[in-house]
C-alpha cells in the first residue's frame, strides 16, 4: 500500500502531466487560430482585382487588398496589394481620393501603407446579412462627407469589402438610389456591369428593389 508520501508524489505528477497536456493543446489552438488569421479570403481569387469606375458617379468597387505577409499562398500573378490598387486604378486614368472599408475584420492589410493624402475610413460591416441602418447612414455621410469636401476635383470613393461585390455593391447601390434617385434595378445594373460581377445574395437585392426608403 502506497504511503503518504508517494500518492502525493502520484498526484503532483499527474498535475505536471495535465499542466502540460493543457499547454499543448493551447499551443495547437493558438497555432490553428495564427493559421486562420493569416488564411487567404475565400474564394478571393476567384474575383478580379478592380472595377471599373461606376459611369456618372464617383464610386469604383475593388476586391480587399492584401499585406505581404499572403503572397507565398498565391500563385505568380495573384497577388493584389493597396500598391497594386493604387497602380491599377492610375492605369484608367482615375485618382483615388478615399478609401471605406467595409470587411469585417483589420487583419488584410495596414491602412499605414496607403498615401498620407489618401483618406480611410473603416465601417465594419457583417458579411451575409443585410447591412443595418446604422451602417448606412454611416456609409451615406462618408461618402457625402468627401464628396463636399473635394467638389474642386473628380478623385473616386473606393470602396471594398473582401470580394468587392456583395456588402459594396448593396452600399454603393443604396446611396445611389436613396442619395441620388436613381431607380433599383438600374443602380444594381450600373454597379454589375462595372465591377464586373454581379451582386450574388438575393436578399441584397431583394432588399435594394423592394425595401423601405431610407432616404
Amino acid at each position: 500500500m502506497a504511503g503518504p508520501g508517494r500518492r502525493a508524489l502520484g498526484l503532483l505528477s499527474v498535475a505536471r502531466s495535465g499542466r502540460r497536456l493543457w499547454s499543448r493543446g493551447a499551443c495547437v489552438q493558438d497555432q490553428a487560430e495564427a493559421m486562420s488569421k493569416n488564411k487567404i479570403p475565400d474564394r478571393w481569387q476567384k474575383y478580379s482585382a478592380v472595377g471599373l469606375r461606376l459611369p456618372g458617379t464617383r464610386f469604383i468597387a475593388f476586391k480587399v487588398p492584401l499585406k505581404k505577409m499572403f503572397e507565398n499562398q498565391l500563385q505568380p500573378g495573384e497577388f493584389f496589394s493597396p500598391t497594386d490598387l493604387l497602380r491599377q486604378i492610375k492605369e484608367q486614368s482615375e485618382e483615388l481620393g478615399k478609401i471605406i472599408d467595409l470587411t469585417f475584420t483589420k487583419r488584410y492589410y495596414d491602412p499605414k501603407e496607403l498615401p498620407m493624402d489618401l483618406v480611410y475610413e473603416k465601417i465594419f460591416t457583417a458579411g451575409h446579412e443585410v447591412p443595418s441602418g446604422k451602417n448606412i447612414v454611416t456609409f451615406k455621410k462618408a461618402v457625402q462627407s468627401f464628396l463636399s469636401g473635394n467638389m474642386d476635383n473628380d478623385k473616386l470613393v473606393g470602396v471594398h469589402c473582401t470580394h468587392g461585390v456583395n456588402r459594396t455593391g448593396y452600399l454603393i447601390c443604396r446611396y445611389l438610389i436613396d442619395v441620388d434617385g436613381m431607380d433599383p434595378r438600374s443602380a444594381i445594373d450600373l454597379f454589375n456591369k462595372s465591377r464586373g460581377h454581379p451582386i450574388e445574395r438575393p436578399n441584397y437585392t431583394q432588399d435594394l428593389l423592394q425595401g423601405q426608403d431610407r432616404r
